[in-house]
């Protein structure tokens, strides 16, 4: 997720790249919430490597399994260059995500908004001011990842992520670390698959760590994503908070719609 090469780029195809990114989110407090795209999906299905301490993958299993069943807030960053807010209830099928990508020469600002099984997108290029585009979820391709969609209620998908663990372990109180095989998790948390397939073998091994409040629910999760080309590392940091604080999303008027474009699905699917 190198926001640099956005740079350059033009407006369509700059929010095509950033949307491979919407899978964060930015800036947050330390009370967790986090999502998972259903409810009791297992964080740490991974008991079965050999590394895993048992303790810490029922620890992470459980604070993960709350995530789809209470709202909450979410927020990410990855350097100066990419920030994601957003707020979600995964009860009520609702939320909105915010998503700032910018490199050298241009910056974009990316809205999600998901009412049930309705996904309206805010795009540069594509999205007149004022107004909405209407998303067809059955046409969007395999992998493609705009931030929110019905049945993916966590823009970062922290617990199919975790799924990829198998050597999880406790680093003391409710902190946790391990590592991630982005390969089996391509299109999540915000990492494009340009940049897995780039980074090679060790996008097979990428440390995280993750925190838990005092309730055992996620709290904070760091990736050390690779750097690839020669560009710095730049972490992917999420928090989650403010857990069954009520989140209201109104659907926009039909005179604010309008329907997505051939050209955006298949600029998704690139």
């Amino acid at each position: 997720m190198r926001t640099p090469r956005l740079a350059g780029l033009g407006l369509a195809t700059m929010a095509t790249a950033a949307l491979t990114l919407a899978g964060c989110a930015d800036g947050g407090s330390t009370t967790p919430g986090a999502s998972a795209p259903a409810a009791g999906a297992s964080a740490t299905a991974t008991a079965s490597g050999s590394a895993a301490d048992p303790a810490a993958v029922e620890a992470l299993t459980k604070a993960t399994s709350q995530l789809g069943s209470t709202s909450f807030k979410v927020t990410a960053n990855s350097g100066p260059g990419f920030k994601l807010n957003g707020q979600v209830d995964p009860a009520q099928g609702v939320g909105t995500v915010e998503m700032v990508a910018s490199g050298p020469n241009a910056e974009l600002n990316l809205k999600t908004l998901l009412a049930g099984q309705d996904l309206y997108l805010q795009i540069p290029g594509v999205t007149k001011a004022g107004t909405w585009t209407h998303v067809d979820v059955a046409r969007l391709p395999e992998g493609a990842n705009v931030g929110l969609r019905p049945g993916q209620i966590d823009p970062v998908n922290t617990s199919n992520l975790l799924n990829s663990s198998t050597d999880v372990h406790a680093t003391g109180g409710n902190s946790y670390a391990g590592t991630l095989d982005l390969t089996k998790a391509a299109g999540l948390a915000g990492v494009s698959q340009v940049t897995i397939d780039e980074s090679g073998a060790p996008a097979q091994k990428v440390p995280f760590t993750a925190g838990l409040d005092d309730q055992g629910r996620l709290a904070e999760l760091t990736v050390q994503i690779p750097a690839v080309n020669g560009q710095a590392a730049q972490p992917l940091e999420v928090l989650y908070s403010d857990y069954g604080v009520p989140v209201t999303v109104t659907k926009p008027a039909a005179s604010e719609v309008t329907e997505a474009p051939d050209s955006l699905y298949s600029s998704l699917g690139s």
